[in-house]
């Protein structure tokens, strides 16, 4: 939309930017979301291995050693 012949803006003209702005905004944002998810999903299993392989590190170290012998 144009601005009218004698160079002032509608208050018509402007919703008709924003809701251009708002259409394209809406479509990158609609072919973002898998991608944004699939990253969501790939660092909650990175945490959870991470928390993993901490806590059975800090297990082992912690480990009491008890050595029997028979005299």
């Amino acid at each position: 939309m144009a601005a009218t012949t004698n160079g002032t803006v509608t208050r018509a003209d402007i919703e008709g930017k924003l809701r251009e702005i708002r259409g394209e905004v809406d479509a990158t944002a609609d072919t973002a979301k898998p991608y944004a998810l699939a990253a969501g999903i790939a660092l909650a299993i990175g945490v959870v291995a991470l928390a993993y392989t901490m806590g059975r590190r800090k297990g082992r170290k912690r480990t009491t050693v008890v050595e029997v012998r028979r005299v």
